[in-house]
């Protein structure tokens, strides 16, 4: 397993981009994304009303954590979804930029995320590549993903070489 993550410049923004391909049309992907069942199989589920500009979203995978509001600052379906979670501690923030493009009978998601120097690439790196894999098995396949953790934390390593940092003591592992 290798990293397909990568540190990026944006606005003055480090960002954290990743891509995943689909063999599925753009509306397909964009609802596994954007639907809360569809969602629930590969990340978590979400319960609210969208167009009041936020939900809360429900993580499915991680036991230590719950849920948390997101407030959704730019949704152009099914091509742009730009959210963040709602946090007193600006250092606690997470923005998601996600884009959604055809590319021949599929669709390519770029996903990105603002890393400023409170987040630890080397944490959330191997996260991202265990859920967009999720993703990318769940759209697949149409079911709940299997796709395990096991093996992606083993690529900090790489994330610290690719955006210039030591690797942190992981509080997971």
């Amino acid at each position: 397993m290798t990293i397909t993550g990568r540190p990026e410049t944006r606005d003055g923004e480090d960002h954290l981009v990743l891509e995943r391909t689909f063999p599925a049309p753009v509306e397909d992907v964009w609802a596994a994304v954007t639907e809360s069942d569809r969602l629930a199989r590969w990340f978590g589920s979400w319960t609210g009303d969208p167009s009041t500009g936020e939900v809360e979203v429900a993580w499915g995978f991680e036991d230590d954590l719950g849920s948390e509001i997101y407030v959704i600052d730019a949704c152009e379906p099914p091509h742009h979804l730009r959210l963040h979670n709602r946090d007193d501690d600006p250092a606690q923030v997470w923005t998601l930029d996600l884009r959604f493009r055809a590319q021949g009978s599929g669709t390519v998601l770029e996903f990105a995320q603002v890393m400023g120097p409170h987040l630890p690439v080397t944490d959330v790196g191997p996260g991202w590549e265990y859920y967009l894999d999720r993703l990318v098995d769940s759209v697949r396949t149409g079911e709940v993903s299997t796709v395990g953790w096991d093996g992606y934390l083993e690529l900090a390593p790489e994330y610290a070489a690719a955006f210039g940092v030591e690797v942190e003591e992981s509080p997971a592992g």
